[in-house]
């Protein structure tokens, strides 16, 4: 089951068990604000939840940053001092570094938290990354993800009861509907609320840990300087989901008036963990200008990826973007090694298994792709690894798991997943046409009893064999619907009879598709 269809189903129970709730109540304290609120999730679900979606997030986010282990190191450090002074010390937070330029940071239910290396570079102390954990901390801490996810929970329930009476009805484009649960967390733009709710007992963290508390108004100062000048990797990252205001400088400025002054700030310290950044900073902007130009410029991107090659030679996203202006450029065999290259130095990041898939593929090595793109989904699921994992076993004539795959691939609303849907569709139809062909009987205003028949597939469809009965006067009959329907198309079957002359109502007919076959 694909991360889209799973979330959907996982709403669709958790939904029920929220309404339940509803029924029964579900006020709580805040656990940091120590307000009334509106909560369901217990501690155990937000712990789950988190920890569910963690491992995918980091995945979609970029992967980990593994090259410098000690930094990691001490970012935990850092935030677990943060933690051991926080309302909710015994829930298991971590901490961890994502391998992205684009300043951000974010925290899921639970207590489950990342900060990417591009934030870490825009920092000048300790006290400013204690600012940036501690903010996060709060997120997860005062549960403003957990509340997210249980209006979006009430929302969704509420649109599927309605839709229940009516009818009685994702760093590219590969990553559709990888943990769209925990996806939505992340792109979740926090209010002015709770931002300031985040800033606010943040710093009251800081202090309680000994961080001078001026550094978070330095870190908010910053970013709306930096918001002023429309940056598009900070709008990408830090202000899309935590947008910066003067209003927020102004109130972290007045707290921090209230508090001690001359306490630890930590500028040298944190500029020696942070040193094999600085050292490799050219190296990372000569891979981000050729990801930037890859479309239109592969050739120039090839030069950028060889340029952060000879810089930093250990850092396997360099080698995957040579392997993707490779591949742009029609060397395909090339590209593929450097995919090896890649994975040699972290075999922990789908989208290496998934580029070096795709790319055996295309070479003609069903194996090897179908080996890479199992892996790839185990790490993260994607469309694009389910579409051509469905070929693979489509062209082994293995039907099921191919229909499989495609049904996963067509839960995206990519490209890939409507070409998806439509190989899905010519593998099923014949054998469940009642899935994508629609029949129902009409009448004119004489009486004049017809099918209309209604393609709801993706594909042309042809050879349709339809049935219409009225078992009140013991009539049942076959018809055939001549030449072939386009998706959408409908068409209606004169069934030769009137109702006057059988004594009944349209809604005593019944209907019935009994084959079609795609007409491509």
């Amino acid at each position: 089951m694909n991360a889209h269809h799973r979330s959907r189903s996982i709403l669709h129970g958790a939904s029920l068990a929220l309404l339940a709730a509803l029924a029964l109540g579900g006020c709580a304290t805040n656990p940091v604000t120590k307000k009334s609120e509106v909560a369901w999730m217990s501690e155990q679900q937000e712990v789950r939840i988190g920890t569910q979606q963690y491992l995918q997030n980091q995945q979609s986010a970029g992967g980990r940053f593994i090259l410098d282990p000690q930094l990691t190191a001490y970012v935990n450090e850092v935030g677990q001092k943060l933690v051991k002074v926080s309302d909710r010390p015994k829930l298991p937070f971590e901490f961890v570094v994502i391998n992205d330029s684009v300043p951000n940071a974010w925290a899921l239910p639970g207590g489950k938290l990342a900060v990417n290396r591009g934030l870490l570079l825009e920092l000048k102390s300790e006290a400013e990354l204690a600012a940036v954990l501690s903010h996060e901390i709060v997120h997860a801490a005062a549960r403003h993800g957990a509340s997210a996810m249980e209006r979006g929970i009430l929302l969704s329930a509420g649109a599927a009861i309605i839709s229940v009476l009516a009818s009685d009805r994702k760093h590219s484009d590969l990553v559709e509907f990888a943990a769209a649960g925990g996806a939505a967390l992340l792109s979740f733009r926090f209010g002015r609320e709770h931002e300031l709710e985040a800033d606010h007992y943040g710093i009251d963290y800081m202090v309680r840990a000994g961080y001078d508390p001026k550094a978070a108004v330095e870190l908010q100062e910053t970013f709306v300087r930096l918001s002023g000048d429309k940056k598009s990797n900070w709008l990408a990252g830090m202000f899309a989901t935590h947008p910066p205001s003067q209003e927020r400088v102004e109130a972290n400025r007045s707290m921090a008036a209230t508090l001690p002054a001359g306490l630890y700030r930590g500028e040298d310290v944190y500029q020696r963990r942070i040193a094999f950044l600085l050292r490799s900073k050219p190296a990372y902007a000569a891979h981000d200008e050729g990801r930037k130009s890859l479309e239109k410029d592969p050739a120039h991107a090839l030069v950028q990826a060889e340029r952060a090659i000879k810089l930093e030679p250990r850092e396997a996203m360099f080698y995957a973007l040579r392997g993707d202006a490779l591949k742009k450029l029609g060397r395909a065999a090339e590209a593929e090694q450097d995919y090896g290259e890649a994975i040699k130095r972290n075999g922990e990041y789908y989208a290496y298994y998934l580029n070096r898939g795709l790319t055996r593929s295309r070479l003609g090595n069903a194996a090897g792709a179908q080996s890479d793109l199992e892996r790839s989904n185990a790490l993260l699921p994607t469309a694009a690894a389910h579409y051509v994992l469905g070929t693979i076993a489509q062209n082994a004539n293995n039907r099921p798991k191919a229909i499989e795959h495609f049904k996963l691939a067509a839960s995206s609303e990519s490209d890939v997943g409507k070409r998806a849907g439509s190989e899905l569709t010519r593998l099923d139809l014949p054998r469940n046409p009642g899935n994508y062909i629609q029949v129902e009987p009409v009448a004119d205003g004489n009486g004049n009893l017809g099918l209309r028949v209604t393609n709801r597939s993706a594909v042309a469809v042809h050879k349709l064999r339809v049935v219409g009965a009225v078992p009140q006067g013991g009539f049942s009959r076959e018809y055939w619907v001549p030449g072939s329907l386009q998706p959408g198309q409908s068409a209606v079957v004169s069934m030769g009879l009137r109702l006057p002359d059988l004594n009944a109502s349209l809604g005593q007919v019944r209907t019935q598709i009994r084959g079609a076959e795609p007409a491509d």
